[in-house]
């Protein structure tokens, strides 16, 4: 199953339930926080997006294409961002079908209210097409006397 428009409103529903049915009651969950699909976009392949809950943030992949690979159960899929690589782990949800997941924030108590939490989940997106920053003005760092010996550089 691949979803030709924002899969979003799915996601919610279907984590929703996910809450009730296995979720509720649990120590970990911030009852301050409701589930939310966070900026759902196409991104060659993929919808990409984040997926706030009360238990954590998540950047989840859905198939926008119908040959979308799936890997196989715990066998991790790897996506290359401007961030960095990122891994991700298979999982299949019914009515929703097949995803990927990457779990960014797992401890969710520190989160006061809704608002600061989509914007946690907005910002996590946006740092996903941000290289890091690398200084010409840092110095290397500094070469030990065993890194010189190991290099053959001590004469």
């Amino acid at each position: 199953m691949f979803h030709h428009e924002d899969p979003s409103a799915l996601i919610e529903a279907t984590f929703r339930r996910i809450e009730t049915e296995r979720m509720t009651g649990l120590p970990f969950l911030n009852p301050r926080l409701r589930i939310a699909a966070v900026g759902f976009a196409r991104h060659e392949n993929d919808w990409r997006g984040a997926l706030l809950t009360p238990w954590g943030i998540q950047l989840l992949l859905l198939p926008a294409v119908a040959d979308w690979p799936v890997p196989s159960p715990l066998e991790r899929a790897f996506r290359q961002y401007p961030a960095g690589t990122f891994a991700f782990l298979p999982n299949h949800e019914e009515g929703l079908g097949d995803y990927l997941a990457c779990p960014l924030i797992s401890d969710m108590q520190p989160f006061a209210d809704q608002e600061t939490a989509l914007a946690t989940a907005r910002a996590c997106l946006i740092a996903l097409d941000i290289p890091p920053v690398r200084s010409e003005a840092q110095p290397a760092a500094p070469v030990s006397d065993g890194r010189r010996r190991f290099l053959g550089l001590d004469g």
